[in-house]
């Protein structure tokens, strides 16, 4: 039996992100912020306004700890685990601003060459694949491509991307774990990101760990804690996102065969589309820790306390978009949520929308007709990323 989601919602359950637009609109017209003890006093605003509120205001609400868990104190404030998302102000700008340079337009434009020719790799291991096959699109394909996206940026071989996706799936989905489990695995990924700087620090690479070895931050080098933490915030904010997002709009592509129509002849679509897809599809929920006690609209939030933020909630908030559970490919303004709000809107945005639109599109070119395997079951994730982690997809047509 599903908890109530209301008075005891449970984010990991199997059927909170399978059923969660459903799970959304019956909170958001009964209880706007629902509650739950599991994880310690947890709160769960489902309004754009309430989720918009709390992101802004960071004199109430911590990001020392962006994942809810059983675990508390990985994170110490103002830098927190994980900088710069984890890190509060005044810390948080200038951490953010060292890294803006390696994520510039320009410098990610660049790297559409590259991630066509991941993509397109990617469909080819997939071996001969003839009409009537029945292939799991998440596993295959959509999961591959941001991990060795990620992975070459990082400077880990190809053959650590089974490691990174179960490091990353491990540190998001597996956060009600007895503690003994979770302390082997954080020391397990400790080891590992310091195999990773070591190597850095042997054989400097152009990549984001030799950078970040490579610069400094208020006159001083940055610590071995900030560089693992921004090379782990890395990995789990690149990952499992993109992975989610690419196969949530394949998902709905394969349920919807007139988009993919609208797609191949209407090529001019693809920008307006991408945006539709992160706004119905965001894969994204962030957390935020109470700072000090406060009444949030009746609810009476103690320091200490959970929040979590479900930006996807606040994308399909019909007071804020038309349609909102509709997939409007040319929807005219879309001001989405997906990336967050406030000071720690991602700043890997144009990387994930780089990743999406072009996986989208070689996956279209290759497969011009494809829908959902019905004999099999699309199984979700579990916990703060929503994105399907079997798709099983029939092929009906394919190109060479």
């Amino acid at each position: 039996m599903p908890p109530d989601w209301a008075t005891d919602f449970d984010h990991t359950h199997p059927e909170y992100n399978r059923d969660a637009h459903r799970i959304w609109n019956e909170l958001r017209s009964g209880c706007p912020v629902a509650h739950s003890e599991r994880f310690g006093p947890t709160w769960l605003p489902v309004t754009h306004a309430d989720i918009r509120q709390i992101a802004y205001d960071t004199e109430h609400f911590s990001s020392v700890e962006v994942v809810v868990n059983t675990l508390r104190g990985q994170g110490e404030a103002p830098v927190g685990s994980t900088p710069p998302i984890s890190s509060d102000p005044p810390f948080h700008r200038p951490a953010r601003m060292l890294l803006m340079p390696y994520f510039a337009p320009k410098r990610i434009a660049e790297m559409e060459p590259e991630i066509r020719r991941v993509c397109r790799e990617r469909i080819k291991m997939m071996g001969e694949i003839r009409p009537g096959d029945v292939i799991d699109v998440s596993a295959q394909f959509a999961e591959r491509i941001p991990v060795r996206v990620i992975g070459h940026m990082v400077g880990v071989p190809e053959q650590d991307d089974e490691k990174l996706v179960g490091f990353v799936t491990a540190m998001l989905e597996e956060v009600g774990a007895a503690d003994e489990q979770q302390f082997e695995l954080r020391a397990n990924l400790d080891a590992y990101l310091a195999e990773i700087l070591e190597e850095n620090r042997a054989n400097p690479q152009e990549n984001l760990v030799s950078f970040l070895q490579d610069t400094d931050l208020f006159g001083e080098p940055l610590s071995e804690r900030h560089i693992a933490g921004t090379v782990l915030l890395l990995l789990l904010a690149g990952i499992d996102t993109t992975w989610s997002a690419i196969g949530a709009s394949l998902l709905h592509l394969a349920e919807n065969p007139s988009d993919v129509e609208r797609l191949r002849s209407e090529p001019t679509l693809m920008g307006t589309a991408i945006e539709e897809f992160l706004r119905a599809y965001a894969p994204v929920t962030m957390a935020r820790v109470v700072k000090k006690d406060l009444d949030f609209h009746g609810c009476p939030m103690k320091k200490g306390d959970w929040v979590l933020l479900p930006f996807p909630a606040a994308n399909r908030d019909p007071a804020v978009f038309e349609r909102a559970d509709e997939v409007i490919l040319d929807r005219a303004e879309n001001r989405h949520a997906a990336f967050g709000l406030g000071m720690h809107r991602c700043l890997g945005s144009n990387l994930a929308r780089l990743e999406l639109r072009v996986a989208i599109e070689e996956f279209v070119r290759h497969f011009p007709r494809f829908e959902v395997a019905a004999e099999s079951e699309v199984r979700w994730s579990r916990g703060q990323i929503r994105g399907p982690r079997a798709l099983p997809i029939r092929v009906l047509e394919v190109t060479k």
